[in-house]
């Protein structure tokens, strides 16, 4: 089961996150047939998108994520909601590049260069777009970019997926740190000597709990547990109401043409098909 833990550190002055975020990971594995690499990026922005969740307020809060680069792996993208429903999809699942020159999986040339993108629908009359450009592709270092310019919020944010020889998830997840209003000097400085030892988090995920994580690298803290979870919100009263949305019109051209309308959720990979009849019901055309 995927966690979240959440508490406070160094005299209550910064805000600490950990997640484990592997099982997620390997759902988006199995759901998109990811390649080690997509997994990877595709992994570190669902990761991102569950820290951002577990920041929402209210019941029908929701967020989505979009990071469109010019990379191998196309457009990836993310959306997640207070319930820490957590979906996420990109453009070419199958890509692959060789290692990049630390042996590791080459996420930044997968990402490429591009913009990072967050709606966030709080139940105002309009939802909040916030945008930056990509600083590196490796994900982490542009969700921090994010929250600096954004929401000018200073962030420390380390991202990991480690994918192992038979193509699954050994251990995924991230470390999340930002300073609360007025943090002391000293505080801060505790908090930057931890930092480089995040380097491998996804490592740390797949051999320590994330109460040892916690306990290593930070003390001992009491924490608040939270559970996203993969899952895909889609549903058939969700795309009746899509279908009807595109009017009889449109829908009956489609019908001629192809004998059936379909509908394709890129976040699940379910397929809705209507036939004639079915699509005479959703109109009340019951003799059209």
């Amino acid at each position: 089961m995927d966690r979240i833990l959440k508490t406070l550190i160094f005299n209550n002055e910064i805000a600490l996150t950990l997640l484990d975020t592997t099982k997620m990971v390997n759902d988006a594995i199995k759901i998109h047939n990811l390649s080690p690499l997509t997994a990877a990026a595709l992994g570190r922005t669902l990761t991102a998108t569950a820290f951002m969740c577990s920041n929402l307020k209210s019941e029908q809060d929701s967020l989505s994520v979009s990071i469109k680069g010019d990379g191998v792996g196309g457009t990836i993208t993310a959306s997640g909601n207070s319930k820490l429903q957590i979906r996420g999809a990109i453009d070419n699942p199958f890509a692959m590049l060789k290692a990049n020159t630390k042996g590791k999986l080459d996420v930044a040339g997968c990402v490429g260069k591009g913009s990072l993108t967050v709606v966030k629908d709080l139940g105002l009359k309009m939802p909040y777009v916030g945008k930056v450009e990509l600083v590196s592709g490796e994900i982490a270092e542009d969700f921090a970019e994010y929250f600096l310019k954004s929401e000018q919020t200073p962030t420390a944010i380390a991202l990991g997926v480690k994918i192992g020889t038979d193509l699954t998830c050994l251990g995924a997840g991230g470390v999340v740190l930002v300073p609360m209003p007025e943090c002391s000097e000293e505080s801060l400085q505790k908090a930057e000597s931890v930092i480089p030892k995040l380097a491998n988090i996804s490592d740390l995920i797949e051999k320590n709990s994330l109460e040892e994580i916690l306990k290593n690298l930070f003390g001992e803290y009491e924490t608040q547990a939270m559970y996203p979870k993969y899952e895909c919100t889609c549903n058939k009263d969700y795309i009746d109401k899509i279908l009807i949305a595109m009017g009889e019109i449109e829908l009956y051209d489609i019908i001629k043409t192809e004998g059936k309308v379909s509908l394709h959720c890129h976040f699940c990979n379910k397929d809705y098909v209507y036939n004639k009849e079915q699509i005479d019901e959703l109109t009340g055309k019951k003799n059209g």
